[in-house]
């Protein structure tokens, strides 16, 4: 069953008789373990009425490009059939959610969503609960406990915040079982475009600079997969080597999680079953640390940028603004990974080529771009367009935690020195020590052909 704090509604209006449920589906692209899709479906059996999907398709939407599509439309791909499995129709739409849909709205009983954590996940759901006549349903189902739960501030860390999940998260692993769909929607006309459609529709406006990745493939099929392997290779070792960005003993479920195409709670469970040594230690970052990027972006307006930072950062780097930097480097010469330091370059361009850098690494890259970029401010700025433009989960809680902690969010103050003020430090010899990073940066030499 559901948790009834999953649950809320976005409006007052009143359930009223339609043609269908409408499942407006933005963040949460799977058919399995989908709680918004499955509270549609037990509301549309209630009523005696079908489930219609819908995806709405902005193709301006802030920051995508050809790489963020491709992954997407095979996301939206598998899951299409997957529904139609199930007798259920998925639909996409041109435009943004404001746009488009009211008019679908006008012929549902009531429309259910999934949830997005970003400003403009919410801007689209406040701009649909107010033009549509029908009540909005919201289903929060891509975290294991849902923020405002969890906590009702902006956490100061992962320290902060770790018990109060803790004490949550059980009452939250619900086991969810697939609901029989009593009516289906496969013959339903009600307009947009075929799921199928969805590999063309990107390249008719995407920005066309960042190539598809060849490395990850989108879809709940492939994230199943990929989580199969990670639990049955990398997790009895994750523990102890996930950090070694050489091994790399990672999950590679970010891209996955980013577009909804697995569940956290589905992942938890399958986690806990396996009984594996390391277990824990990926529940940490599943959870905890997930979870308060989820926190951080509720909760700080300013998470896209350098004054969401805490006070205490800001004014550590302030004062140092106008150090000596032995090395600066443009936003152009950063993205074309030209730098002195061959294991930073080796970072950029595993993002650049694969869209996915390792996590350690990625707090290096980070770190790096603070010590040589001509202000914090603007290295703040270069370390989230880049991470928006070539990660395939970018522009998402995580990332924009992750490039902020690099400058001091959820984190405490150091020994103070020149450039970082108080914020950590990181180097290369710190890589040297403790991994074999000379083969990391020649084996991203060899898949990028440099």
């Amino acid at each position: 069953m559901i948790a009834a704090e999953r649950v809320h509604t976005l409006n007052t209006a009143r359930v009223r008789k339609g043609r269908y449920v409408l499942y407006w589906m933005q963040s949460s692209h799977r058919a399995s373990s989908n709680l918004a899709l499955e509270h549609a479906i037990e509301r549309a059996n209630n009523l005696g009425i079908p489930v219609l999907a819908c995806f709405c398709f902005d193709v301006s939407y802030p920051g995508a490009n050809e790489r963020h599509f491709q992954f997407l439309a095979e996301g939206l791909i598998a899951v299409g059939r997957a529904l139609e499995e199930r007798g259920i129709q998925l639909i996409l739409m041109r435009g943004t959610p404001g746009e488009v849909i009211p008019d679908l709205a006008s012929e549902a009983a009531l429309v259910v969503t999934d949830t997005g954590y970003l400003a403009l996940h919410l801007t689209w759901r406040k701009a649909v609960a107010r033009q549509i006549s029908c009540p909005l349903i919201q289903v929060e189902d891509n975290v294991v406990v849902p923020v405002k739960i969890a906590s009702v501030k902006e956490e100061w860390s992962a320290g902060t915040i770790r018990m109060k999940l803790h004490r949550l998260i059980t009452r939250f692993l619900e086991q969810v079982e697939p609901a029989r769909v009593d009516s289906s929607s496969l013959s339903l006309d009600a307009g947009g475009l075929a799921y199928e459609e969805a590999r063309s529709l990107p390249r008719e406006a995407a920005d066309r600079s960042v190539a598809p990745s060849a490395f990850y493939r989108g879809g709940e099929d492939e994230a199943a997969r990929r989580l199969d392997s990670f639990i049955s290779h990398d997790l009895d070792r994750y523990g102890t080597l996930r950090s070694d960005p050489v091994l790399n003993v990672i999950s590679n479920m970010s891209p996955y999680l980013h577009y909804g195409q697995i569940s956290p709670v589905r992942i938890a469970q399958r986690v806990l079953e396996s009984g594996k040594a390391g277990a824990d230690t990926f529940l940490e970052e599943l959870i905890v640390r997930r979870e308060l990027s989820m926190n951080f972006v509720t909760y700080n307006p300013h998470y896209d940028s350098y004054f969401g930072l805490p006070a205490w950062a800001k004014e550590t780097l302030s004062r140092h603004e106008k150090d000596p930097r032995e090395y600066t480097y443009t936003e152009s010469e950063f993205e074309r990974a030209r730098t002195h330091d061959p294991f930073w370059n080796a970072a950029q361009q595993e993002m650049m080529v694969t869209g996915k850098m390792h996590g350690y690494m990625r707090m290096y890259w980070g770190k790096k771009i603070l010590e040589w970029s001509e202000s914090p401010e603007e290295a703040y700025r270069i370390a989230v367009l880049l991470n928006d433009r070539y990660e395939l989960d970018g522009r998402d809680p995580n990332g924009y935690a992750g490039v902020s902690w690099c400058f001091g969010k959820h984190d405490r103050a150091w020994s103070e020195r020149p450039v970082f003020g108080k914020l950590r430090y990181m180097n290369a010899n710190g890589l040297r020590r403790k991994f074999n990073i000379q083969r990391y940066a020649d084996h991203i030499s060899a898949l990028t052909g440099d």
